[in-house]
């Protein structure tokens, strides 16, 4: 009997292996199949998105961290590879890097404070430390040129992570979202993600069995803002301008979140599913009626958020693992 659940639990574990397999090589022919220009850029920002809203999961849906300034360390990571790109010519790829390592830097020192306070205080002080950082690159103005922005010259070539068309950035904004999956389910196996889901059910049993809640908290939030500023860095390289009331704000932190919740929190595929509904309808929304019926496809999109979570409250995966056990039936034990 037990040979016979082992070997259906290996079983099931090589079919999800394929599964995720097949549906990642489904993704990398979306690029081909699409076409027209603002197709294309939907598909971007889906994957771009995901990858954000994957990194923001990090830290706010394994260890149940409720953090609304993620969007300092996207701006972050904006910045940093741009600045080294315009004023010394460094290449991106190592900005990119560069802005990652600032940002996992500034959210150590920020932080380990910062988990002090729990819930809505937490919160709150993530808040407060993103409207910080915006304050700040809009008044020092030498370096960030405030609120006019950076205009970054368009250099065309994979040096440069500059493109002519739309698909080489569809195809890079997926393999970081691939990425930044593969980290997040990696570490839903992992000894440090069984931490990270202790120290969300009740962190003070979780630190009376003898797990380093703060340490594990650094690291999800350290390693959250090293895969942001990613996405910032190569935002900035596909929108080719920076500044900081967008790159900064606390909307951009909202979808995060929203992203990740409506997905499934807590999960490596949420983030990506919640990317695949809530993007495109952004963009949808936006382009249908942001200018003919201003401010509409905002209070749409809001009533649509309403309804998912108050029909789904543990995300769209749900019912999708619902669907997944008709297909495959369930494990059972035969006496």
């Amino acid at each position: 009997m037990i040979s016979d659940l082992t070997q259906r639990i290996s079983h099931l574990k090589y079919l999800k292996f394929y599964l995720i397999s097949t549906l990642f090589g489904l993704l990398a022919l979306l690029p081909l199949l699409i076409r027209g220009p603002f197709y294309s850029h939907i598909l971007v920002m889906i994957f771009l998105h995901a990858a954000a809203a994957a990194s923001w999961n990090l830290i706010g849906g394994y260890a149940g961290q409720l953090s609304l300034g993620h969007a300092a360390f996207y701006g972050i990571g904006a910045y940093t590879s741009t600045l080294l790109f315009v004023q010394w010519g460094i290449s991106p790829w190592l900005g990119m890097l560069a802005g990652g390592g600032v940002a996992a830097l500034v959210a150590g020192l920020v932080s380990f404070p910062c988990f002090k306070l729990r819930g809505p205080f937490f919160t709150l002080a993530t808040i407060a430390f993103g409207e910080v950082v915006r304050i700040l690159a809009i008044y020092f103005r030498e370096l960030t040129r405030g609120a006019i922005g950076i205009t970054i010259p368009f250099r065309p070539g994979i040096e440069n992570l500059m493109f002519h068309g739309k698909m080489a950035y569809c195809y890079f904004a997926l393999v970081t979202m691939m990425t930044v999956f593969f980290v997040s389910f990696l570490i839903e196996r992992s000894r440090f993600g069984y931490y990270l889901v202790a120290l969300r059910g009740d962190e003070d049993a979780a630190q009376a069995l003898g797990v380093n809640t703060t340490m594990c908290k650094l690291m999800a939030m350290m390693l959250s803002a090293f895969f942001t500023a990613i996405c910032g860095t190569f935002a900035a390289q596909y929108v080719l301008f920076i500044e900081p009331i967008s790159e900064f704000s606390i909307d951009r932190s909202i979808l995060f979140a929203l992203i990740s919740i409506i997905g499934g929190i807590g999960t490596a595929a949420g983030p990506i599913i919640g990317s695949f509904i809530l993007t495109p309808l952004q963009e949808f929304l936006r382009a249908w009626l942001g200018g003919q019926y201003q401010g509409l496809h905002i209070f749409i999109y809001g009533c649509i958020l309403i309804a998912v979570v108050m029909l789904l409250p543990e995300g769209v995966i749900i019912w999708m693992r619902a669907i997944g056990r008709r297909i495959v039936p369930p494990i059972r034990s035969r006496g």
